[in-house]
């Protein structure tokens, strides 16, 4: 048994593609489909459905990419050891951060890089589901989500933050200090699309004060929520967090009434340990206030 022969089943499984996965491995596809044959034929089981094109995994294979999964990422951590003893910490640090934590990212690959300069970084815009099951294929190092959902359950997880959810308007709106959910309802909306998690807590938010929002436009995209605020004359719900990184000459923000909460902070594959990589980017951002930060930009 060859490591490229796991390697080729991992990446089978991914791509869900023969030809793809073989240019993925940058072999031919019948150097790729031999090597998994071998692989078969040593372990005398069938891995893959056969089919002119894939058509899956067997029961039998499914338990073997489980173990390729993890065997590669077991290589991957052995490396990563290999240059501790060398005193200089290096590698990828693969995240997945739901859409509206990206640039809270931001504040913990900041203090890494000061402390491990040779750490690249690979980020992913993924919702909560997604994060888990890229967790559980060994296809991320660390998520930056909510805490609080059941897609979560069994998974290491590190407290970061309590994001505020906030009105934000162009400079120009006349605002109480604050404002209800039920105002808040009577005002031209652009919030992220009604898939997102995020739009769907806001939802939530809007029934339990009996009213809903007045959506004009909808976006998967933050800055773009930003920029209509700040250029269209439209409100938006947003977490207090993404404030760090709006220009506050352009915008204002008020807390709505009653406050809404969540629990954001970084989650892990529950193993007997974490990869060094990620263990040392945990340590760091199990240092870090920022609650502290994110608060003061509504003081």
């Amino acid at each position: 048994m060859f490591i490229r022969q796991l390697d080729y089943l991992v990446t089978l499984a991914r791509e869900k593609h023969f030809a793809k996965a073989a240019e993925a491995c940058h072999v031919s596809q019948p150097a790729l489909s031999s090597g998994i044959r071998s692989l078969e034929k040593e372990l005398g089981i069938m891995i893959v459905q056969r089919g002119r094109r894939f058509m899956g995994f067997t029961a039998e294979g499914e338990r073997v990419l489980v173990w390729a999964q993890q065997t590669l990422a077991s290589l991957s951590h052995m490396r990563e050891d290999a240059t501790i003893a060398k005193s200089s910490m290096a590698g990828t640090l693969r995240l997945g951060a739901i859409p509206t934590t990206m640039t809270a990212a931001a504040f913990i690959t900041a203090p890494c890089r000061a402390a491990y300069p040779n750490i690249r970084y690979a980020i992913s815009s993924l919702s909560t589901e997604a994060i888990a099951a890229q967790l559980d294929r060994f296809e991320l190092d660390l998520g930056l989500t909510y805490l609080d959902e059941k897609a979560l359950d069994g998974f290491e997880t590190l407290h970061l933050f309590d994001e505020r959810y906030v009105l934000l308007s162009s400079r120009s709106a006349q605002l109480e200090p604050t404002v209800t959910w039920e105002q808040a309802g009577r005002l031209p909306m652009c919030l992220l699309t009604g898939k997102m998690r995020n739009r769907q807590i806001i939802d939530a938010a809007f029934r339990r004060a009996g009213t809903k929002a007045d959506a004009i436009l909808e976006t998967d995209s933050i800055f773009s929520l930003y920029a209509h605020v700040s250029e269209a004359g439209l409100f938006s719900i947003v977490p207090h967090s993404l404030l760090n990184f709006f220009d506050l000459a352009r915008v204002q923000a008020r807390p709505v009434l009653p406050y809404l909460t969540r629990a954001i902070g970084l989650i892990a594959r529950n193993q007997p340990a974490l990869a060094p990589i990620t263990a040392g980017v945990w340590e760091i951002a199990r240092a870090l206030d920022l609650q502290k930060r994110f608060d003061l930009t509504l003081d």
